[in-house]
């Protein structure tokens, strides 16, 4: 089975802080132009933009705020000139570590990652150097607690039934891998079945996993916990096991 892509427990816990304090906006906003730029303003042809606005209405994104960050990410509106950006890095123990950003300053961004990673015992490593070890999958997070009379049987055969590429357990939540073309299609069947999807997302997922010791693996968590503090960054996926 694969092995869960995020650092998940504090990514939801950084989604919930961020809420409060608004600063997720900042986020959605970013994410919507830079999908909007790649792949149009079509949200019907463009999946990730699809799931950025998805994402952004569940926060409670003002339409008009939505609308505005796809004009600009098409070059309808003027504003500030973002880019993606992908920072490799081996985290303390030796695990993998995929930093992903939106910036409009690339070497100011890179700095702030590595003052970061060498606080916390890790280091940025050359590109392409760690990025093979995942692989790029849709991603569907279904919580078993929100579920009416199904078990985690039931919900295994439901997302195999969908296509799923692979499954992978963390707890009471369940992450459905589909290749990134079936996401829609993947999602609209589990909901037809009546499953209550709590996330979609698209992710790097790890091809093997690593398990660290408790003190290797505390260290990393403090880690992710200071990137994830950073401006710039939008999403960390490590090869670590939970």
């Amino acid at each position: 089975m694969a092995g869960h892509s995020h650092w998940s427990k504090i990514k939801y816990k950084k989604q919930a802080a961020d809420a409060k304090k608004g600063q997720i906006f900042s986020k959605l906003v970013r994410e919507i132009m830079i999908a909007a730029r790649e792949g149009g303003e079509n949200l019907d042809t463009n999946a990730r933009l699809r799931l950025a606005v998805e994402n952004a209405k569940k926060f409670n994104l003002p339409k008009e705020n939505i609308e505005r960050a796809i004009k600009r990410g098409v070059g309808k509106l003027e504003g500030e000139k973002f880019e993606e950006v992908f920072f490799e890095a081996l985290g303390p123990g030796g695990s993998a570590i995929l930093i992903c950003g939106i910036t409009d300053n690339k070497n100011r961004a890179l700095n702030e990652a590595r003052y970061v990673l060498n606080k916390h015992g890790g280091k940025l490593v050359a590109e392409n150097s760690i990025k093979w070890m995942f692989r790029k999958l849709g991603c569907i997070t279904v919580n078993l607690k929100d579920q009416q009379n199904l078990k985690k049987e039931n919900l295994e055969i439901l997302a195999i039934e969908a296509g799923a590429e692979d499954i992978y357990w963390e707890k009471e939540k369940l992450d459905i891998y589909t290749k990134i073309e079936d996401l829609e299609k993947v999602k609209n069947y589990l909901i037809e079945k009546g499953v209550k999807i709590d996330e979609v997302s698209i992710d790097f997922v790890p091809k093997e996993m690593i398990e660290l010791e408790e003190n290797e693996r505390e260290k990393n968590e403090k880690l992710f916990e200071e990137l994830d503090e950073l401006e710039f960054v939008q999403n960390i996926f490590t090869n670590l096991k939970l």
